[in-house]
């Protein structure tokens, strides 16, 4: 590692980044562009700071980063996720190995599951009526943000506590 400060310190930031698109996404359900591209764009200076080789270890990076954003491409065409959700775990992958990448998914999954069995849980004690207009009450929609902030949390929390083991 470089510069274990400055390493520590970029990983602080991404966990910050990481509770605010949570935040927004609850408020908004959108997680704004700017913030997945600052995440993204951290990643190279967060590969720079552990010494990540750029060939073809950060290479590697970008390619699971781009097959985990067309995997979940594909859950965003089906309606079943947002796009900006779909930009931030691949931003997120950018950040992990591949390895690490792939416990993210499962937990971020995982998460993602107990977030929308809450999420109806909600909605159904509430009972929201119609739209004015149609006959069906409208859709509950799932903050996954919120999963996948949980997920990348998760691994990032792991990289701590394992210093205490």
């Amino acid at each position: 590692m470089m510069n274990a400060g400055f390493t520590e310190l970029l990983l602080g930031l991404l966990a910050i980044l990481l509770i605010v698109a949570a935040v927004i996404d609850v408020r908004t359900l959108t997680i704004s562009n700017g913030l997945n591209a600052t995440v993204a764009l951290l990643a190279p200076v967060y590969w720079w700071s552990i010494g990540l080789p750029w060939w073809p270890d950060a290479a590697v990076h970008v390619a699971v980063a781009a097959g985990v954003f067309v995997i979940l491409a594909m859950t965003f065409y089906m309606g079943m996720m947002g796009g900006g959700d779909v930009k931030l775990a691949a931003a997120i992958a950018l950040w992990f190995q591949p390895i690490t990448t792939l416990k993210f998914l499962v937990i971020m999954s995982l998460a993602g599951g107990l977030l929308t069995l809450i999420v109806l849980a909600i909605h159904k004690k509430r009972g929201k009526p119609p739209v004015e207009g149609e006959a069906e009450p409208a859709r509950p929609e799932v903050p996954y943000g919120v999963a996948i902030a949980a997920g990348a949390l998760w691994i990032l929390a792991q990289r701590f506590l394992n210093q205490f083991a």
